[in-house]
């Protein structure tokens, strides 16, 4: 690998766009959302016609009204200037199981009551405790699978990937990409090992990390990091930083990703050569950098791209999908993402589609331009996932040369 560019900045660099009407609704959403996670669920279980005895309706109304306020206040203690670990780990369990609680209480509260109903099973009373029990039988067993799923180590995604401009030389490059770690509250020390020592049996050329490596600052999360460092490619490993690094000192995980031994892509590009073939593997900061006010951070992929000859094939780190436009309009072959957690917990992916233009696998941008986006390597928050799993990607790069290529 070789390193040309510079993080040097250009003139005309596109300014982030700004802030829509969707965005402005978001602020709004850490109010809205506590409430409905638990008032909708307390109703249907509760007061939808099952008729429970007293001590019964009490018992669980106050179990809602703990949730309600509980999870709130661990979230704020955990995640806020406190940072403490342990309400962290309640708040983030309580707001996953909020969601899919509140998820199959709507979806069950209406569809399988209204089949109950037409199958004339029951009276109302025995038609909503029916639906009471399927909800909550349904909850724990999507949630003990979804924590499975969530603490496993993540199964190896395999694709061929081809690009058109890739000679003939770099035909079977093997490109690991892990990305959304997010080392946190819970220790992942042991899994991280495991994770690592997986990637390593994929013989991977290049090894990518698109960021949002943990929560919390590279001081806090290095025991869990730290097996990064032994990870394996016959060329290089490259990172970039993901928006949760702009939470948490985002500088000393660049340096901290230095110090084992990745290289970080802080819009700049280096040069990965084969058989008289070359691809630039250019890398950006994550949109978010400019507006956390970390001097010399923001996406700037004219920087990224400073001296590369136009005529190869870009191979483009960038944490969030969305940054695919600026890809597209520039002709970059190829730009791998994360970000999304495929959704993480259904039906959320519904949600990022109204701010990601994917949420999982190879899509095509513009004339030129794929996109790979990944699920994610960990989780955030909640420990779980739900219809959404974990991945390591490996992805070969193929050339249409290589066919007629002696």
């Amino acid at each position: 690998m070789t390193d040309t560019s510079s993080t040097r900045s250009a003139a005309g660099e596109a300014q982030p766009p700004r802030e829509g009407r969707l965005r402005r609704l978001m602020r709004y959403i850490p109010l809205i959302a506590p409430v409905l996670l638990w008032t909708v669920p307390c109703w249907v279980l509760l007061y939808g016609g099952q008729h429970w005895p007293l001590a019964v309706t009490l018992v669980g109304t106050a179990l809602f009204v703990l949730g309600l306020v509980g999870m709130p206040l661990a979230m704020a203690r955990g995640h806020g200037r406190r940072q403490q670990d342990r309400a962290a780990i309640v708040g983030d369990t309580l707001l996953g199981g909020s969601w899919v609680l509140f998820t199959w209480s709507v979806l069950l509260g209406v569809l399988l009551r209204l089949a109950l109903a037409v199958a004339g099973v029951g009276e109302g009373q025995d038609r909503a405790r029916i639906v009471t029990w399927a909800v909550l039988g349904v909850t724990a067993v999507l949630l003990g699978w979804g924590y499975a799923e969530a603490r496993r180590v993540p199964r190896v995604r395999r694709l061929d990937v081809r690009l058109p401009r890739l000679g003939a030389g770099l035909d079977g490059t093997r490109v690991v990409l892990i990305t959304d770690t997010h080392y946190g509250p819970l220790d992942r020390a042991r899994w991280s090992a495991r994770v690592c020592e997986t990637v390593n049996t994929l013989e991977a050329d290049l090894v990518c990390h698109t960021g949002d490596i943990a929560d919390g600052t590279a001081e806090r999360r290095r025991a869990q990091a730290a097996p990064l460092g032994t990870v394996q490619a016959t060329r290089a490993r490259v990172y970039v930083t993901g928006n949760h690094e702009y939470y948490s000192e985002a500088q000393g995980w660049v340096d901290l990703m230095d110090e084992l031994g990745w290289e970080p892509l802080r819009n700049r590009h280096l040069l990965l050569e084969r058989g008289g073939d070359t691809l630039v593997v250019a890398g950006v900061d994550d949109v978010t950098a400019e507006s956390s006010g970390l001097a010399g951070h923001r996406a700037h992929l004219a920087g990224a791209l400073n001296g590369a000859d136009p005529g190869l094939p870009v191979l483009l780190l960038a944490h969030q999908p969305k940054f695919v436009d600026r890809a597209a309009a520039e002709g970059i072959d190829l730009q791998l993402s994360g970000h999304t957690h495929g959704g993480q917990i259904w039906p959320f992916h519904h949600l990022v589609r109204v701010d990601q233009p994917a949420v999982a696998g190879l899509s095509r941008h513009g004339t030129r331009t794929l996109l790979y986006t990944s699920r994610g390597t960990g989780f955030w928050g909640p420990p779980f996932r739900v219809f959404a799993p974990s991945e390591i990607t490996l992805l070969v790069l193929r050339s249409p040369q290589a066919s007629t290529s002696p």
